[in-house]
């Protein structure tokens, strides 16, 4: 069986780790394939709640394997507590169901510093970075003075890349901003028994998933942030550091965009944004406040307010052009329940011009004002409902126009947190 990539088809929080959870029953490996511990994936099943930033969210399937891929900054020491967090609510993270790959890249203490210190540099052009290292990683990962997780269970060659690396790192803490220079040896001896403790799990990952593959299972590719953060197609530079695509999920992977054949957008009925950059639909009122506080649209990570506004199909359509969508899975819905009517960003204006594409020229994007299709509300509570027929005639609609706009069927319909609130459209595998 070929894999499928679950990809988040707006500005990331769009509920990927529920519909991963879902999706991850039919699955035989689970694969997280980029960002890092600055996204959180929120999961509620019969095990309880749980809040994910670096463990694939199909831990919690006892048919699947998990593996955190090349494509991850991993922070071994949020890591190593995420493991143990979930051994302690009774979630099997043995040895034999997680396995990390040797080629990501390790977020080290200068990251988080470095990471705090560019921020404060950028004053009101912050990007709102979430402060967890991950840009500084992946700057260093293509500027070729990373260290990956082979290194650090490696504690010869791990002394000797440190050397070299802090030395630089120190040069710039203690000349450009004027900070404390770090300690090799504490580093050091830190990272060492960072190492020792997760060696057990640390393996050449892109041998397992070709062997899987070519067996014929079913591979679940898990992305993290979504497709308008891309550093590539996004609202750059307010964008993440590595890629959420469909293409990102090959190479953060490791396997052939061949084997992908199926690929699920992941979009919430509205839209939501966290930090800096344009955002269209922007709602700065009282419907934006009320679907805040209705959907507790607060950061899994951060806890920062969410910005909400109305479904922007524009955005939809580009990121749906970039991934090539085989379906989408709508989540959130039932959050409309009780709107009497929805808007639909169907275009932008800009002055006397309308466009229908997403513009790559952020001066142009923040000029864009949204050109909205208003469509009736249905307001009935559609928490309970299960079939697609079973929706409200207004919801049904609301849905059709979506997958119209968008150009792809919707295969799923989240109308609540718990995994059995969904409805099967159509099947995903």
């Amino acid at each position: 069986m070929p894999a499928i990539a679950i990809i988040g088809g707006q500005w990331g929080d769009e509920g990927k780790g529920k519909v991963v959870d879902l999706v991850a029953e039919q699955a035989d490996v689970v694969v997280r394939f980029s960002g890092g511990d600055n996204a959180g994936h929120t999961v509620i099943n019969k095990h309880g709640k749980f809040a994910l930033h670096l463990v694939p969210s199909g831990i919690f399937s006892p048919r699947a394997v998990s593996i955190i891929a090349n494509g991850v900054a991993i922070n071994p020491e949020l890591l190593l507590q995420e493991i143990d967090m979930l051994k302690s609510r009774g979630i099997d993270v043995s040895v034999s169901r997680l396995f990390i790959s040797d080629r990501a890249h390790v977020i080290m203490p200068y990251h988080l510093i470095l990471d705090e210190l560019e921020e404060g540099l950028r004053g009101a052009g912050a990007i709102g970075t979430t402060k967890k290292g991950i840009g500084p990683v992946f700057a260093d990962k293509i500027a070729r003075q990373g260290i990956r997780i082979g290194d650090i269970v490696d504690r010869k060659n791990l002394m000797e890349q440190l050397r070299n690396i802090l030395h630089q790192k120190n040069l710039v803490l203690t000349r450009v901003f004027e900070a404390q220079p770090l300690s090799l040896v504490k580093i050091y001896e830190d990272y060492v028994e960072y190492g020792k403790k997760l060696k057990p799990y640390v393996c050449d990952t892109t041998v397992m998933l070709e062997k899987a593959l070519n067996e014929g299972k079913v591979v679940m590719l898990e992305g993290a942030q979504g497709t308008m953060l891309d550093p590539d197609f996004g609202t750059y530079p307010y964008a993440t550091s590595s890629s959420p695509l469909a293409g990102g999920a090959c190479v953060g992977a490791g396997i052939s965009p061949t084997k992908i054949t199926r690929i699920l957008g992941v979009f919430k009925a509205y839209c939501t944004r966290v930090g800096g950059g344009p955002f269209p639909t922007e709602l700065k009122d009282e419907i934006g406040d009320r679907i805040r506080e209705r959907a507790q649209e607060f950061g899994t990570t951060t806890g920062r307010p969410r910005r909400c506004g109305w479904f922007d199909a524009v955005a939809a359509r580009f990121s749906h052009r970039v991934n090539g969508y085989t379906g989408m899975a709508v989540t959130r819905f039932d959050i409309l329940d009780v709107m009497p009517t929805v808007k639909i960003c169907t275009a932008y204006r800009i002055g006397s011009k309308t466009i229908t594409d997403f513009p790559a020229s952020l001066a142009t994007l923040e000029h864009c004002k949204p050109v909205y299709e208003e469509l009736p509300g249905w307001q009935t509570d559609t928490s309970g409902v299960r079939a697609f027929k079973d929706l409200p005639a207004a919801a049904r609609k609301y849905i059709r126009r979506l997958e119209e706009l968008v150009g792809c069927p919707a295969n799923l319909i989240c109308v609540g947190p718990e995994r059995s609130q969904t409805i099967v459209k159509s099947a995903v595998i």
